[in-house]
């Protein structure tokens, strides 16, 4: 019989563990990158146990109101297992999840399924679990994501502009200097979306000082001034850029393209993905064009987040087949 019960901070370190073993997990769930943002989101993660009291799957999540998030502060969540994982098995973490909602008077589950692309093995048990349960696909994002085994051409109005910045003179290379990238960043999000970064630059340092390995920024430069940047996160076999600015100079010498190009052909060719993230608004029901295009003159195409939601309140779905599930009196 499988068991949930709440994350600890006494657990911290066996959470942690288990994620950096894991199939699915990436840095941005372990407790160092989840709790910088505490004081935003009540927490509410879940270990699950067996009955020898081994952990078999670890839920990042957040409670708010009736409803438990996988995870408020994250683009994406769900279940993080390990290679003992499979679908029975999942069919019954969902239940203990369900039993648990239950007697915390939680009646919906918001799931943020991990995008498949930062799997390290296949590992959508969930997705199975989900629909066994009965859950309505509510949200999906359109992310859009390099090959770097196999990349697609880029387009020639990017192939100009890298041109560009090679006649310029640019140099490319890691920086420390994140309060400078972050007013390129603000700058541009002033001008152009009235918007500010998710997270400051002081959130930035700190997550950096946490994670120096997984969280990098490079940057083009001019005479040791900063154009354009790019932030990685480094998730194993897919690498994320979180943030990408350019200056109004930087966009005239093509300074981003050349971070771009110099990302996904040297820096981190090994790889297998690169993920610029989501061009999508309103709950995946808008669809930036533009955004989306200019990531697509890449070589980058759709790659998908999904978010679904489910009523807890169901009975079983471990012994009965989808048809018979009801909701629990």
């Amino acid at each position: 019989m499988i068991v949930a019960r709440r994350f600890t901070p006494d657990d911290a370190s066996q959470w942690n563990r288990f994620v950096q073993q894991s199939r699915n997990g990436t840095f941005l769930f372990e407790r160092g990158y989840m709790d910088y943002h505490a004081d935003r989101f009540i927490d509410h993660s879940l270990m699950f146990e067996d009955e020898d009291g081994a952990v078999v799957a670890l839920l990042p999540a957040s409670r708010s109101g009736v409803s438990l998030v996988t995870h408020g502060g994250l683009t994406y969540g769900g279940f993080v297992t390990d290679m003992r994982m499979g679908a029975a098995r999942m069919l019954e973490v969902f239940d203990a999840l369900f039993s648990h909602c239950r007697d915390e008077k939680i009646d919906m589950l918001r799931y943020k399924a991990m995008p498949r692309i930062y799997h390290r093995q296949p590992a959508e048990e969930d997705l199975y679990a989900l629909f066994r349960a009965g859950a309505l696909r509510v949200r999906v994002d359109a992310s859009a994501t390099i090959a770097l085994h196999a990349p697609l051409a880029w387009s020639k109005g990017r192939k100009h502009s890298l041109g560009k910045a090679r006649k310029s003179g640019l140099d490319v290379f890691e920086s420390e200097d994140v309060v400078q990238f972050h007013n390129i960043l603000q700058a541009r999000l002033d001008q152009r979306y009235d918007a500010r970064p998710t997270h400051s630059a002081e959130e930035l340092t700190l997550l950096r000082s946490r994670f120096p390995g997984q969280i990098r920024l490079f940057g083009s430069f001019r005479d040791n001034r900063m154009l354009a940047g790019v932030i990685t996160y480094d998730c194993g076999q897919t690498i994320h850029a979180q943030y990408m600015a350019s200056s109004e100079e930087g966009r005239d010498t093509g300074a981003l393209d050349l971070i771009v190009h110099e990302l996904t052909t040297s820096i981190f060719s090994d790889r297998t993905w690169f993920d610029f993230g989501i061009s999508t608004e309103d709950q995946g029901r808008k669809l930036n064009e533009g955004l989306a295009r200019q990531k697509e003159m890449f070589g980058a195409r759709t790659t998908v987040y999904e978010t679904y939601e489910v009523d807890t309140t169901v009975s079983s779905i471990a012994k009965a087949g989808s048809s018979d599930l009801a909701p629990s009196n």
